[in-house]
C-alpha cells in the first residue's frame, strides 16, 4: 500500500518516490508498449490493430531528428513517455495499444541545438502534432502572458543580441496545448445526410463573418451557445443569413490558433485568428461542447446546418506562416520538429525569411510542407464538409525559391488534385515581400480578392478618381485583369470592406484611423483608407451629416451588388456596424468587433438591411447582374443594341476622351437580350435590361435617359436618395427625358419598353 505522501504526490500529478541505494528518487513512468505501427497516415489515428487490439497509430515527419518521444497525458495531466523507434522515410511511427479517443498527447524531438545553422531541437519542449485533429488548451495558462518555458531559447538572457542561441531546458508541457486523439472514422448518421449546395461561382454572394463576433451578442441564440460553432448553427443565426440572402459564409480563421505574448501582456487577445498552430483542428475556443474532441463533431454539425439552408462554408486559411513567429518566438510545434525543414530561412540560417510580416514563412516548396498543407485542405473538404477556402497572403504560398511563381509546386498540386480543384479557391493575391502584389495573375480555377475594385469604388464615391475609366472596368467585371486564360468575371471577388480596415459605416464616418485601444500608439493599421466623413470625425448629432452617411452606405452597397463579379459583404455592414474608427481590430475580442444586433431596432439601420436584402434578391432573380462571361461591348443585332453601353449625363455614349477625364456621373446600360450561354435545358438566357446611373457629385445633376434602341420607357427599381425604398419602385420615365439625379445617389431603372 502506498504511503499518504505517495498518494498526495499522485494526486498532484507527480510520480511517487522510491528508494534506490539509500537515495529517494522519482519512480520511473510505467512502460508503454509501442508496436511498429505504420508510417502513413500521418498524425494520430485510432484504429483496431493486429489481433483485434484497439489503439492509436502515431506518425510524425521529423526530418533530421535523432529521436522522437511520444508523450501521453492522463486526465490529471500526468505525462508518460515512449520512444518511437520505427523510422520510415524520415517518419517516426508506432502503434500504442489501449490509447483511445480523447487521450491528449504531444512529442519531444531530440537533435542538435545549433541556431546558427537553423537547428533548434530541444526535447525539453513539448510539441504539438501538426496533424492533430483536435487541440486541448494549455493547463494553467491564465492568458496574461506566455511563460518563458514555452520558448526554446532563454528569453531573458542578458546579451539580447544572441538570446535566441542559448537553449532553455525548462519543461514546457504544463503551458502548451496538446493534441487529442479523435476517432476520425466514427459513424455520424446526421453527417451522412449532408448535401452540399454547390452554388455556381457566378451566383455566389459571400458573407465574411467571425464565428464568435457574429454570434456573441445575438439575442436569439442561447447564451451558452453564443460565440461558438453551435451558435452559428442555431436557427436564429441561420434564419438571419437566409433572410439576407447570402449564399456562402466565409469564416475568419477557425484553425487552432495561439495568442501572441505582446497582446497578452496588454490584456488583449488575438481575435481574428491569423496565428495558426494546428491546421487540422477546429479552434477549441469556439466550441460549446468540449475541447477533447467534441469540437470536431460540433463543427461538422454547424456545416451540416448551413448546408441544409443552402449556404456554403468557406474557410479563411493561414498556411503562409504559423504562431511560432521568428527566431525570438515560442517553440510550439514545427520549430522544434524540424526548423530547417518547415520554415524558409535566410542565408544566415539563424534568421527566418519573412514574406508575411508575421515573423516566419512556411517553406512550401519542401515536399513534406506541401503535403501538410494539401492533406489539411483535403481533410477539411472530405471529412469536415467545407466548400472552399480563402488563402491569406496567397502570394507567399506561390513563391518557389524567392520570387512569386504561378508555376510553383503549390499551385501545380492544387490544379491537379481531384478534390481541391473542385472547391472554391480564393486568393488574397499579395504578400509583403518583394514582387508580392499579384492581383490578376493567379491561374484559372482561382478567384481573387480584387483590391482595385475596393479602391476605385471608394474613390468614386468620395469624388477622388482621376478618371472614370477605372470605375468602368471594376463595375463590369475587371476584364483588364481577368480576361485571359479562360478566366471569367467571377474571378473577381468584389469588396468595398473586409475584416481588415474600416467597417462600411466607419468608412463614411472617419477620415483617420482611431486604433488607440490596440495599445500601439495608433501606429498600427493602414493610413490609406480612402474614406470621407461627411463633415465631422466620428459620431455626430448633426442629422444632416447622419442622413448623408446613410445615403453613402446605400450607394456603396448598391454599387457592390450591381457590379459584375462575386460580391463579398462583411458581417454587420448591412446593419451599420461600427468599430469606432478602429481599422485594425485584430486584437479586440469585445464590443468593438462583435456585431451589435440592437441596430436592427433602429429604423435607419433596419432600412439599410432591407435594402441590402432586396438588392441580393434582385441579383438572384436577374442573370444580367451575374454574368458568366465578359461583356463584348459590340452590337449584337442590326438595331445597334450592345450588351454593355456607357453614358454621360447628356445621354450620349461615352467617348475615349470622356473615359480619361474625371467624372461624377456615369450611366451603365446592361442588356438582358444578349447574355451569352444557355440554361440547364439548353435554352437561350433572356432577362430584363437595366440602366444604372451613379452620381457622386455633391449637387443634383440633369441626366438624359438614353432613347431607342436602348429603351422606350424606364421604371425605377432602386433610388438610394430615399431612406425607405417602398415609394421608389413603379415610377416610370420616358426615354429621352431629362431627369434630376439627386446629389450622391444611385438610380437603378428597368427597361419596360
Amino acid at each position: 500500500m502506498s504511503s499518504a505522501a505517495e498518494q498526495e504526490a499522485v494526486a498532484e500529478g507527480e510520480r511517487p518516490a522510491v528508494v534506490v541505494n539509500g537515495a529517494r528518487r522519482a519512480a520511473p513512468p510505467p512502460a508503454v508498449p509501442v508496436w511498429p505501427g505504420t508510417s502513413m497516415p500521418l498524425g494520430a489515428r485510432f484504429r483496431v490493430g493486429p489481433d483485434g487490439v484497439a489503439g492509436t497509430n502515431f506518425a510524425l515527419w521529423a526530418g533530421g531528428a535523432e529521436a522522437v518521444e511520444l508523450c501521453l497525458f492522463d486526465e490529471r495531466g500526468r505525462e508518460t513517455r515512449a520512444r518511437l523507434t520505427e523510422l520510415t522515410h524520415e517518419i517516426w511511427h508506432g502503434f500504442v495499444p489501449g490509447v483511445m479517443p480523447g487521450r491528449r498527447y504531444g512529442y519531444r524531438v531530440h537533435g542538435r541545438w545549433d541556431p546558427w545553422t537553423g537547428a533548434r531541437w530541444n526535447p525539453a519542449k513539448l510539441l504539438l502534432d501538426p496533424y492533430a485533429r483536435a487541440v486541448d488548451g494549455a493547463k494553467g495558462n491564465d492568458y496574461s502572458r506566455l511563460p518563458p518555458e514555452v520558448y526554446g531559447h532563454v528569453r531573458d538572457w542578458p546579451e539580447q543580441q544572441v538570446a535566441d542561441t542559448v537553449r532553455d531546458d525548462r519543461d514546457s508541457a504544463p503551458y502548451v496545448p496538446k493534441g487529442v486523439v479523435v476517432h476520425d472514422d466514427a459513424p455520424d448518421d446526421e453527417w451522412m445526410d449532408d448535401r452540399r449546395p454547390k452554388t455556381p461561382w457566378a451566383d455566389s454572394v459571400i458573407y465574411e463573418l467571425h464565428v464568435r463576433g457574429f454570434t456573441k451578442l445575438h439575442p436569439g441564440i442561447p447564451e451558452e451557445l453564443r460565440g461558438t460553432y453551435a451558435g452559428l448553427a442555431h436557427p436564429a443565426a441561420i434564419e438571419y443569413l437566409v433572410k439576407l440572402g447570402v449564399t456562402a459564409v466565409e469564416l475568419l480563421p477557425v484553425h487552432q490558433f495561439a495568442h501572441e505574448d505582446h497582446l497578452l501582456r496588454r490584456g488583449l487577445r488575438n481575435y481574428w485568428g491569423y496565428n495558426s498552430i494546428g491546421y487540422f483542428a477546429p479552434h477549441a475556443g469556439y466550441a460549446a461542447s468540449g475541447t477533447t474532441g467534441q469540437q470536431v463533431g460540433e463543427f461538422k454539425r454547424m456545416v451540416r446546418a448551413l448546408h441544409a439552408a443552402g449556404i456554403e462554408v468557406v474557410l479563411d486559411v493561414v498556411y503562409n506562416h504559423t504562431a511560432e513567429a521568428g527566431e525570438l518566438g515560442p517553440t510550439l510545434s514545427l520549430k522544434g520538429i524540424d526548423n530547417r525543414g518547415y520554415y524558409r530561412l535566410q542565408s544566415d540560417a539563424r534568421r527566418f525569411a519573412d514574406y508575411t510580416g508575421c515573423g516566419n514563412t512556411l517553406h512550401v516548396v519542401q515536399p513534406h510542407v506541401l503535403r501538410l498543407i494539401t492533406d489539411s485542405l483535403r481533410y477539411w473538404v472530405t471529412e469536415m464538409g467545407v466548400d472552399g477556402f480563402r488563402f491569406d497572403l496567397a502570394a507567399a504560398l506561390a513563391r518557389s525559391m524567392h520570387d512569386v511563381d504561378m508555376l510553383s509546386p503549390f499551385l501545380a498540386v492544387i490544379a491537379q488534385d481531384p478534390v481541391l480543384r473542385r472547391v472554391k479557391l480564393i486568393a488574397e493575391p499579395w504578400d509583403v515581400g518583394s514582387g508580392g502584389y499579384q492581383v490578376g495573375a493567379f491561374p484559372p480555377l482561382w478567384t481573387e480578392w480584387n483590391d482595385r475594385y475596393r479602391n476605385a469604388v471608394r474613390d468614386f464615391w468620395r469624388h477622388a478618381l482621376p478618371d472614370v475609366r477605372e470605375m468602368g472596368y471594376r463595375l463590369s467585371g475587371s476584364s483588364d485583369l481577368y480576361a485571359w486564360g479562360g478566366r471569367r468575371p467571377y474571378a473577381s471577388v468584389n469588396f468595398v470592406t473586409a475584416h481588415d480596415g474600416f467597417t462600411l459605416r466607419d468608412l463614411v464616418s472617419y477620415e483617420r484611423k482611431h486604433n488607440e485601444a490596440n495599445g500601439e500608439a495608433n501606429r498600427d493599421g493602414t493610413d490609406d483608407n480612402r474614406s470621407w466623413n461627411g463633415g465631422a470625425e466620428g459620431d455626430t448629432d448633426d442629422e444632416r451629416i447622419g442622413a448623408l452617411r446613410r445615403r453613402q452606405l446605400r450607394n456603396l452597397l448598391t454599387t457592390l451588388l450591381l457590379s459584375t463579379g462575386v460580391p463579398m459583404l462583411v458581417a454587420g455592414d448591412e446593419l451599420g456596424r461600427t468599430q469606432g474608427g478602429n481599422n485594425n481590430a485584430y486584437c479586440q475580442d469585445n464590443e468593438i468587433s462583435w456585431v451589435d444586433w440592437g441596430l436592427l431596432e433602429e429604423p435607419g439601420w433596419k432600412a439599410l438591411f432591407d435594402l441590402t436584402s432586396r438588392l441580393i434578391a434582385l441579383r438572384h432573380r436577374h442573370p444580367v447582374l451575374r454574368r458568366r462571361a465578359f461583356f463584348s461591348g459590340r452590337a449584337q443585332s442590326a438595331d445597334g443594341l450592345r450588351d454593355l453601353a456607357w453614358f454621360t449625363a447628356r445621354g450620349t455614349e461615352m467617348t475615349e476622351r470622356d473615359w480619361y477625364a474625371p467624372a461624377a456621373t456615369l450611366g451603365m446600360y446592361l442588356s438582358g437580350r444578349d447574355i451569352p450561354g444557355r440554361d440547364e435545358r439548353g435554352e437561350a438566357i433572356l432577362d430584363d435590361s437595366f440602366l444604372a446611373v451613379l452620381h457622386a457629385g455633391d449637387r443634383p445633376v440633369r441626366f438624359v435617359l438614353p432613347g431607342p434602341p436602348w429603351a422606350d420607357r424606364y421604371e425605377v427599381v432602386v433610388d438610394t436618395s430615399r431612406e425607405e425604398q417602398a415609394g421608389a419602385p413603379g415610377v416610370e420615365h420616358r426615354a429621352g427625358a431629362a431627369i434630376t439625379m439627386p446629389a450622391r445617389a444611385v438610380l437603378l431603372l428597368r427597361v419596360v419598353g
